[in-house]
């Protein structure tokens, strides 16, 4: 008789094969109905016998316990990009031949280079890890050193084996998690139907990348389950070496063909190539089958594909010399402009915007087109009422290439941006040298004030620690913040009507507000926002005056004084305080409670450790990093971010790593948080 055990690993192997054979292959042998039948037979299994559970279960498939966060991933072998070829004519192809065959020093009676031709999926890049067969883990690409452990996720996706056969002990396979375009459909009739039905909370999604994307970064995998993503595999991580038993490739063709017989897709679109005219053939057929694949594609990528020839090339700038990109054009349509709006954002930046006729360009409909700036708005003529052609650039980003002048009307107006704010009426200024105007009213502006909350709350500036993102969105949206001193006149009540906000929570965000209080002058300088005030100049404008009421009142030649500080940013500070409701909203959040150490200015004065260098490594008992290096800088020191000959001393706490070992190795002094203290003359925080 068969134990449970033994019962649970039949089904496993069954519904891993013909899985296989759906996802991977797309030739089943097995009617839906028999799939969901052993399916449903595993599940109840596994219901009864919890222990007989694994990782590479089919039935892990669907979703488990929402995560409260991502864990950051460190690649083992980092995933690094391909360099964009800007041409996109054949001569773009020629070129990197081109430059392959001088990179080897082949001659022109040597044969043509050898290539594999695939496909630029617009998806999003994973890393899937096995060991012994077995995914445990899967990571996005993030900034190639590090990414995010979405494992939770890539499990739902089907085609993606949760188990291998005959695979390397360690193998680390690379490709792009994708929406196929039927799915992607699919996805938002349903989401229509959602929101016709009333559902909260729910939306279309703009193109089949934005929808992928989503769907990986969810926190909830059962929600993930719900998004039908695919993937192909095209290239490899870590893998176990050669000398412990692990496979060896001489060409990059070798390495895909392993990958689909280990049970990866790869794209049917791939193939070997030669020369230049190999690779412009294979650019222009998947350029005119560009619009009949079933997944989107915004270029073709080209890699040599003997691995010795790819090991001679090497890396610049940590992109390899053996492969390249090539994109297609941009794609254009025809449309009207039917008015040009000038949008405020963030940073008080005013931008034209042209309002356009719908028009459907790669894979979009468009109604919106930036101009970028009056100069870019000027040089192209756009006018109200124009026909203009558009793209998306980058296949991104709408924009108006040109006017079609023969069709414009005789009352076309040129178009001007308004030297007013159209969100406060606050003055918009052109600073010298650059393209935009920006509005001065800075804490006021309405458009601005979400950043202006988020800066104020910076750690490096006045420090509100639980005042986040999505917190200062729900405040400001609702109206219940419109200043920054309106943060100080927060209550419980206000905080717990919220989404999302339970009381523990409020009660943190008010202790948050409560502490921030306590601040010093340079953090507060900094904390307004000014443009072009950095923490450097911050620190600079306080050492130079001392005082708040002496930088508010400071002329531009008692400004440019200052060490750190120069014409375009004494116009900026001086810009800054020349608003009445700037100056008043420092007074109100003086009134509210905020309160700095000031003085006489120390510029130039002699302090404690000025010419001194230090360096923070470790965790401290009581102090955090940015409260020892304030007191450092306070006291005229330079706090480096790495230890050299010319580090004066070395502050560690906790765990501190290579950088004390550095320091020991150089006899470099190290001093503890109490050491610190003690030196500058503090006998507790």
């Amino acid at each position: 008789m068969t134990t449970a055990a033994e019962q649970a690993a039949a089904l496993r192997e069954q519904l891993h094969h013909h899985a296989h054979l759906y996802y991977v292959l797309d030739a089943p042998t097995l009617p839906d109905a028999e799939y969901d039948r052993l399916f449903k037979q595993l599940q109840q299994l596994e219901a009864q016998h919890p222990e007989l559970i694994t990782p590479d279960s089919p039935t892990q498939r669907v979703g488990g316990k929402a995560l409260d966060a991502f864990v950051s991933v460190r690649h083992a072998m980092p995933m690094l990009s391909i360099r964009t070829e800007t041409d996109t004519q054949a001569s773009g192809a020629q070129a990197f031949d081109t430059r392959v065959r001088k990179e080897l020093a082949l001659s022109e009676s040597d044969p043509a280079v050898d290539y594999v031709a695939e496909l630029k999926f617009d998806g999003l890049a994973m890393s899937l890890r096995y060991e012994q067969g077995v995914l445990v883990q899967a990571a996005t690409r993030g900034d190639g050193e590090t990414g995010e452990d979405v494992t939770h996720n890539i499990r739902t996706i089907g085609q993606i084996p949760l188990r291998l056969s005959h695979a390397p002990a360690v193998l680390e396979v690379r490709g792009e998690v994708y929406m196929a375009r039927a799915d992607f459909e699919a996805l938002n009739e349903r989401q229509r139907a959602r929101i016709a039905a009333g559902e909260k909370g729910e939306k279309t999604f703009v193109n089949p990348r934005n929808a992928a994307a989503g769907a990986v970064r969810q926190l909830d995998s059962s929600i993930a389950a719900q998004r039908p993503l695919s993937f192909f595999a095209y290239g490899l991580g870590e893998i176990t070496p050669a000398e412990q038993g692990g496979p060896t490739f001489a060409t990059h063709f070798e390495l895909l063909m392993a990958l689909k017989t280990w049970g990866f897709p790869v794209a049917e679109q791939t193939c070997c190539v030669q020369g230049a005219a190999g690779l412009v053939d294979f650019h222009e057929r998947m350029g005119q089958l560009r619009d009949a694949l079933p997944f989107d594609i915004d270029g073709v990528v080209y890699k040599v594909n003997r691995l010795d020839w790819q090991r001679q090339l090497g890396f610049v700038t940590r992109e390899p010399r053996w492969a390249v990109a090539h994109k297609y054009p941009a794609q254009e349509q025809l449309t009207t402009v039917q008015a040009i709006e000038v949008q405020v954002g963030r940073t008080g930046k005013l931008t034209p915007v042209a309002k356009l006729a719908p028009v459907f360009v790669g894979g979009v409909t468009v109604t919106n087109a930036t101009l970028h700036n009056e100069d870019e708005a000027r040089r192209k003529d756009v006018r109200v009422g124009d026909t203009v052609v558009v793209r998306r650039a980058g296949d991104v980003i709408p924009e108006v290439v040109s006017v079609v002048l023969d069709k414009r009307m005789q009352d076309a107006q040129i178009f001007t941006i308004p030297h007013e704010c159209p969100v406060c009426g606050s003055l918009a200024v052109r600073e010298e040298e650059e393209a935009d105007y920006r509005c001065t009213g800075g804490l006021f502006c309405g458009a601005q004030r979400k950043q202006a909350f988020l800066h104020y709350a910076h750690r490096r500036a006045v420090e509100i620690e639980d005042l986040g993102d999505k917190l200062v969105e729900q405040l400001v949206d609702a109206g219940v913040v419109k200043t920054l001193p309106d943060l100080y006149h927060l209550d419980f009540t206000a905080l717990v009507t919220l989404d999302r906000m339970a009381e523990k929570s409020a009660n943190k965000v008010l202790a948050s507000i409560e502490k921030s209080k306590q601040t010093t002058l340079p953090r507060f300088i900094f904390g307004l926002g000014i443009r072009h005030v950095g923490e450097a100049t911050a620190k600079a404008l306080a050492r130079h005056f001392g005082k708040m009421d002496a930088i508010m009142e400071a002329t531009l030649e008692q400004l440019l004084q200052v060490s750190d500080v120069g014409p375009t940013v004494a116009q900026s500070i001086r810009t800054f305080f020349d608003q009445e409701h700037n100056r008043k909203v420092v007074e109100q959040l003086r009134a509210c409670g905020v309160t700095w150490t000031e003085g006489e200015p120390t510029e130039g004065a002699s302090l404690p450790l000025t010419g001194q260098t230090f360096v923070i490594t470790g965790t401290l008992p009581t102090l955090s990093r940015d409260q020892a290096k304030d007191m450092l800088e306070a006291a005229g020191a330079k706090v480096a971010g790495s230890v050299s000959k010319k580090t004066h001393c070395v502050l560690a706490g906790a765990e501190a790593g290579s950088k004390l070992d550095k320091a020991i190795e150089l006899g470099i002094q190290v001093i503890n948080e109490q050491g610190l203290l003690a030196l500058l003359g503090h006998s507790s925080v």
